[in-house]
């Protein structure tokens, strides 16, 4: 039996930069979906005819479900591996997709139910978007707590990069390849995406091991150096996570980064043409790369920042400095002023973002499949609550308004502040003692 056990160890395929890259990959083509319907929008709402209360729920519903299944799917990744799991959500979304290109191939003949059709469609192909939290955990059991922050700083950073990218060049689809042509080449994208994670994607060594003896393997799976070792249950994995109130204070704070980070990709593109006038072009651009892509690649800063420094440490410089981009935004109604503003919130939420994962490990880490799920699904509600809440300030201030909301992360970020605090007194707590 030992020598069985022996020559199985040695079976093991796969390595950590193999699941960096895979995880990465399917990350990326799953969130690229929370920009679905955000620069089409306007043609869609010109087929149909729709209100701006309708175009709200169809820019919203991909966030819905992308943000309400990571807490389920993620804790799934505990009892069966993230590559099935990460191979279903993504079918689904694939599933969504189709059913867009389809739609609205036939949006001129079913008019009245259209709006219905890509509302479920657009929740399918949302699915995509809570890849995030599954693909955490997949990457996570393959890396050791000391290489955890710049690990998931990678996978979320370069993932993160999907919606400024598609934002920035779905406006130029459009043009050229017309409202369907786009999708389709949307759907290509992942399908392709979909086929090499199914074929190079490999779960951890514990999953391996435990598939050949059909039952725990936590001795054979630290042997070959993994640290992180899962429940083997999600409902388990869940329920042990919400017991955990560190993980509630990194909730708020993931909700003020990540979620202001997908409100304000949603948000901006109104804020630049209502508010400072530049066009359906340059929007995208200002919103895709001087937020967007600014956020989502700082993200790796700070999860290698985090394994030097702490995670507590950079997560409170990081909410300082997204503290500074909200009151330059709050007090702006200047072109440029507005751009400092943007870019100095986008280093801040991105570098927070790197750092806040860095921790869900740290103070879960038998669990992490429940934490990730819990930090990611709830933390990024924020991309659902915060725009109604700006919008609804615009509505009651007016057309300054667009620059008073920003009142919403100023208080966001000093609460977030609070917390890391505390978390960074709790951490030096445990030093001394240790």
């Amino acid at each position: 039996m030992l020598m069985k056990r022996n020559k199985a160890l040695k079976e093991v395929k796969g390595s950590p930069s193999q699941a960096l890259i895979t995880g990465t990959l399917a990350f990326f083509i799953g969130f690229a979906a929370v920009a679905l319907f955000g620069t089409t929008a306007h043609k869609i709402s010109s087929i149909l005819h729709l209100s701006i209360v309708e175009i709200g729920w169809l820019v919203a519903i991909p966030l819905v479900t992308g943000s309400l299944l990571r807490i389920p799917f993620s804790a799934l990744v505990e009892k069966y591996g993230g590559k099935r799991i990460i191979l279903i959500q993504l079918i689904i979304a694939l599933i969504g997709m189709i059913g867009i290109v389809i739609t609205l191939t036939l949006i001129h003949k079913i008019l009245y139910i259209g709006y219905f059709m890509l509302i479920l469609f657009g929740a399918l192909a949302g699915t995509g978007i809570s890849a995030f939290s599954s693909g955490i955990t997949y990457v996570s059991y393959w890396f050791s707590l000391r290489k955890q922050g710049l690990a998931l700083g990678l996978f979320a950073g370069i993932g993160n990069t999907a919606p400024g990218i598609f934002t920035a060049i779905l406006p130029i689809a459009l043009i050229c390849l017309g409202l369907i042509g786009a999708y389709v080449i949307w759907s290509l994208i992942l399908v392709v995406g979909l086929t090499i994670f199914a074929i190079f994607g490999i779960d951890a060594y514990y999953f391996q091991l435990r598939k050949i003896y059909k039952e725990k393997t936590l001795e054979e799976a630290k042997k070959l150096g993994e640290e992180i070792i899962p429940t083997d249950s999600a409902l388990t994995s869940l329920s042990n996570a919400l017991r955990i109130w560190k993980v509630w204070l990194l909730v708020i704070m993931y909700l003020t980064s990540f979620g202001g980070f997908e409100a304000l990709t949603e948000w901006l593109p109104t804020y630049w043409q209502e508010f400072l006038h530049v066009n359906i072009v340059e929007a995208g651009l200002l919103v895709g790369v001087l937020f967007s892509l600014i956020a989502a690649l700082i993200r790796v800063l700070g999860g290698w920042l985090s394994d030097i420094f702490g995670g507590e440490n950079v997560s409170l410089v990081a909410y300082i400095i997204l503290l500074l981009g909200s009151l330059i935004t709050l007090d702006s109604f200047k072109f440029t002023q507005s751009i400092i503003g943007e870019i100095i919130m986008a280093l801040g939420m991105g570098i927070a973002n790197g750092a806040v994962f860095k921790l869900v490990p740290k103070y879960a880490y038998r669990s992490v499949g429940g934490a990730s799920g819990l930090v990611g699904g709830l933390g990024s509600f924020g991309g659902l609550l915060l725009p109604p809440i700006m919008a609804y300030i615009v509505n009651v201030i007016g057309i300054s308004g667009f620059a008073y909301g920003f009142i919403v992360f100023t208080s966001l970020s000093l609460v977030s502040i609070i917390f890391t605090l505390i978390l960074k007194r709790r951490s030096d707590d445990m030093n001394i003692i240790q």
